[in-house]
């Protein structure tokens, strides 16, 4: 784990989420282990779905997925779960670090008992299960509509916001993932690659792409990419600096090249961005 949290700040907030919306929230570290939750308790659907090894597996796979596709997106990922409820999981961030994620989940989000439980009998079936018990469960659930979801999704995100303010995590220093990335901010405009910083590191590059991949969602060509797109994006929106100083800039010898990134990653080229950004 790179970072360290502190449990009672964090499961006071856990709380307060779950008294405004009744939905259980969880807390992973950046190695997708359960740090918090509130309540503590599984949610008794989940303990059915577990009672199978398969069913026990798919959650575990489920929420590693989930936390690996909100990471590589940068972004709040809403999306029915295995068994066939609603989940929402939102990155945590200090500074461009993922230092772990922040899930909502077992929500019965649909228009009717009969219709959900037609769609999780058909998602479980494999398992060896207690059917009968299942739609026990699903129907004492509450129905929660899309609207409602899309609510807590935001608050959510606030509640990932705020843990972040308030510093209720902090980053291990020593650990290599900070280093890698606090050499990376120093020189992301500097003519650096994967090898080079490998090099640095003295670490082979498969280690270096999954720990690019576990803290940015992405190889660390694409986050020196990106982070180079958002310096341009800066200085196009604050200055009338030329596009050819601009690439400069950000690291790009070739102006034709940055054109060409430029507009790959945005949708539209500098120049119709930096028109768009004066009006």
């Amino acid at each position: 784990m790179i970072s360290t949290f502190d449990l009672t700040k964090l499961n006071s907030l856990l709380e307060d989420f779950y008294r405004l919306t009744r939905i259980r929230i969880t807390v992973f570290d950046d190695q997708f282990a359960e740090l918090a939750s509130y309540p503590e308790h599984v949610a008794p659907f989940c303990q059915i779905i577990r009672t199978d090894k398969e069913g026990h597996e798919q959650c575990k796979k489920c929420d590693q997925e989930a936390c690996l596709r909100a990471a590589k997106q940068h972004s709040l990922y809403t999306y029915r779960c295995h068994a066939g409820l609603t989940e929402s999981i939102t990155p945590l961030y200090l500074g461009n670090i993922i230092i772990g994620y922040l899930l909502f989940g077992h929500v019965f989000a649909y228009d009717s008992h009969e219709k959900g439980w037609h769609i999780i009998e058909e998602k479980c079936r494999n398992y060896k299960l207690d059917m009968d018990l299942l739609k026990k469960e699903c129907f004492s659930m509450p129905l929660h509509s899309e609207d409602y979801i899309t609510s807590a999704s935001h608050i959510l995100e606030a509640v990932a916001s705020y843990l972040c303010l308030e510093r209720m995590a902090c980053l291990r220093k020593q650990e290599l993932p900070v280093q890698i990335d606090e050499y990376i901010q120093t020189h992301f405009l500097e003519d650096i690659t994967a090898k080079d910083i490998a090099e640095k590191f003295e670490i082979g590059k498969t280690q270096l792409y999954e720990i690019a991949k576990q803290n940015y969602g992405v190889g660390i060509a694409e986050h020196i990419r990106n982070l180079r797109i958002e310096k341009a994006k800066q200085l196009l929106e604050n200055n009338r600096l030329p596009l050819a100083e601009i690439a400069s800039q950000c690291g790009y010898k070739d102006y034709n090249y940055f054109i060409t990134v430029f507009k790959r990653v945005v949708g539209i080229s500098p120049k119709k961005y930096q028109s768009i950004s004066e009006r």
